[in-house]
């Protein structure tokens, strides 16, 4: 069994059959919305919020009550152990995370919170986490009479079902947790007013569109927080109280740059089935990073498309570089990607 510290390597792949024309489509003109993979935790107590401001990389003190914040929580060596979203509503706090992330987050709150201050319950298996992404998602809840938080970075309740706003530049708008059957309601509301269903594939295809890493694919063991965007997307705050791993975190920014940084890539041809792991990229004969997410973009309706990625890459490494992953040749592109547009026939 593997042990829930550790985080196979794997690289992201969103294929040609996962996302559907009319889902691509609703990416760039519409909504989509799709069930989201996740691990959620409580924390209930008078200590609730301290707990989880002195774990995170962002801060959920100082935006008051009702705050959403997506960050970190580190290694004492400021390493990203887990990543997700941080709800705060009166004394408690909903932590959501990826699947991938939720072992690893629960044993971290385990050994890091006090009983005394804070219960941290796991209700993964009794909650679910709906997701809408896409240019139109604002219009369409409201069309759908659907309660929306009035900014971003805001969460409240919408009778039993949580909601939040995520912060701009998220790789989704909105985000509901609840039980399964008040869900299934919400989203029949949400593709009756003309939101497109997606499978969590088409969540995983905004991820990459938008350049958010995710675990296990553009973060690893070794991965700090810049490393991987976390300054661009606002992911960490320079100016709160101290949190586990802040010291490295504030060097780099302070002292320093990361010595690598996640960048797009246009590739030039198909990445082959077998890829499974993170694959090295070449600049000429120089090792100068990992591809760790790829992802076919349709531009037109007749299966015709671009594969485009995430890359780890050396900081040295220009902006609209020719590198080489295998056999194939890819371009290094600025964040975040921009779709290729169609009209559909």
């Amino acid at each position: 069994m593997t042990d829930a510290t550790e985080l196979p390597a794997t690289l992201a792949r969103v294929g040609p059959a996962s996302v559907t024309p009319a889902v691509a489509q609703a990416l760039r003109a519409g909504a989509v919305v799709a069930a989201a993979p996740a691990g959620v935790f409580d924390l209930a107590g008078p200590g609730a919020v301290a707990c989880m401001q002195g774990l995170l990389t962002n801060d959920i003190e100082k935006p008051g009550d009702g705050a959403l914040a997506y960050g970190a929580v580190l290694t004492p060596k400021g390493m990203i152990v887990s990543d997700g979203w941080a709800g705060r509503r009166g004394e408690a706090v909903r932590f959501t995370t990826s699947a991938e992330g939720q072992e690893r987050t629960a044993s971290l709150l385990q050994r890091s919170i006090p009983p005394r201050l804070a219960k941290v319950a796991d209700r993964t298996s009794e909650l679910c986490v709906l997701r809408l992404t896409g240019p139109s998602a604002l219009a369409l809840a409201e069309a759908a009479r659907l309660r929306v938080p009035h900014a971003p970075g805001r969460v409240e309740l919408d009778g039993e079902v949580e909601v939040g706003r995520a912060t701009e530049g998220a790789p989704f708008t909105l985000q509901w947790i609840g039980v399964p059957g008040s869900l299934e309601l919400l989203k029949k509301r949400l593709t009756t007013a003309g939101a497109v269903e997606g499978e969590p594939a088409a969540l995983q295809l905004a991820r990459i569109a938008a350049g958010w890493p995710s675990l296990a694919a553009e973060v690893d063991d070794k991965t700090l927080p810049q490393e991987v965007r976390y300054d661009e997307i606002g992911g960490v705050s320079y100016t709160k109280g101290c949190y586990t791993g802040q010291e490295t975190v504030s060097r780099v920014h302070f002292r320093g740059h990361p010595n690598r940084g996640l960048r797009g890539i246009h590739l030039a041809g198909d990445p082959p089935a077998e890829w499974h792991t993170p694959q090295p990229v070449l600049l000429g004969d120089k090792d100068v990073g990992r591809l760790t997410s790829v992802a076919w973009f349709p531009d037109g309706p007749a299966g015709s498309g671009v594969w485009m990625g995430l890359a780890v890459l050396r900081r040295e490494v220009p902006s609209a570089a020719t590198v080489r992953v295998g056999m194939i040749e890819g371009q290094v592109t600025a964040l975040p990607l921009s779709l290729p547009r169609f009209e559909p026939a």
